[in-house]
């Protein structure tokens, strides 16, 4: 853990929430471990959220027919990118692991981090056609989420009313972050902070913190490699993969289930 970069991006307006403690406890541990930890407090730095012509300095190359993604990977590459998105990518350059910090909205990131997603992964930067998933750029980098929940674990279960936490979490973890190559180590889910006694949180912190001591050695979750895929046939999953898994009692992933039931937990727990 000594002397690895920790970005740590933090979406919450209260220096009184239970995110807040959660961010501290992370910054106090990492730093601890010798680790040099950056914290990007999106409220307190009002980010803009809203990906726009403004994020390019300089004319854009087509104003009548704005593509935000061609523009911008341009713009990166002729350095002409918004000052706050050239620092983002900065600290993003130097991190060796991202943690997300966060409150669950809509099953989701708040909006404000959603525009740090949209804005601070650049094509070109963060990802291309050629480079994703396990061919991704940030290969050598490890990125995780860690947020809190208004429901309790039970309700998020595949027979709860909001349905598999695991089903949740594949847009996020597979979509964006793996997408761009992380490695993406298993979510910390606080369950429901606001319904449960203080001193339950306080045990939920101390299990962070504990965690937080081998975060950095923690086995990564599981998704299917790129060259899983035919480029031929679509990016369908090559025959010889389909074959090798017609015996399997699950599928490959959440999201690759080959139409059989989910792999239990493969976007919560490691190495399931």
């Amino acid at each position: 853990m000594a002397g690895k970069n920790v970005l740590i991006v933090y979406a919450h307006q209260s220096a009184g929430s239970f995110n807040a403690a959660a961010k501290d406890a992370s910054v106090e541990q990492l730093t601890a471990e010798g680790c040099n930890v950056v914290v990007s407090d999106l409220y307190a730095m009002k980010f803009k959220a809203a990906a726009t012509e403004e994020d390019v300095t300089g004319e854009v190359k087509d104003s009548k027919h704005f593509k935000y993604g061609e523009e911008t990977m341009v713009a990166w590459k002729e350095s002409r990118l918004s000052a706050d998105i050239v620092e983002e990518h900065k600290k993003v350059t130097e991190a060796d692991l991202i943690i997300f910090q966060f409150p669950m909205y809509w099953f989701s990131v708040p909006a404000i981090m959603k525009g740090w997603i949209d804005r601070v992964l650049t094509q070109g930067f963060a990802f291309t056609s050629e480079k994703r998933y396990s061919q991704g750029l940030f290969k050598e980098k490890r990125a995780m989420l860690s947020f809190t929940t208004g429901s309790n674990e039970a309700m998020f279960s595949s027979n709860g009313i909001n349905g598999d936490m695991n089903v949740t979490l594949w847009p996020l973890q597979n979509g964006i972050l793996y997408y761009c190559g992380f490695q993406v180590l298993a979510p910390q889910i606080f369950w429901a902070p606001p319904h449960i006694p203080s001193d339950a949180r306080d045990t939920m912190l101390e299990g962070w913190r504990k965690r937080l001591q081998g975060l950095l050695s923690e086995t990564p979750l599981t998704f299917a490699p790129a060259d899983s895929f035919d480029i031929g046939s679509g990016f369908q999953l090559k025959k010889e993969v389909k074959e090798q898994q017609a015996k399997a009692p699950f599928g490959l992933t959440v999201g690759h289930h080959m139409g059989k039931p989910l792999p239990p937990n493969n976007q919560i727990k490691a190495g399931v």
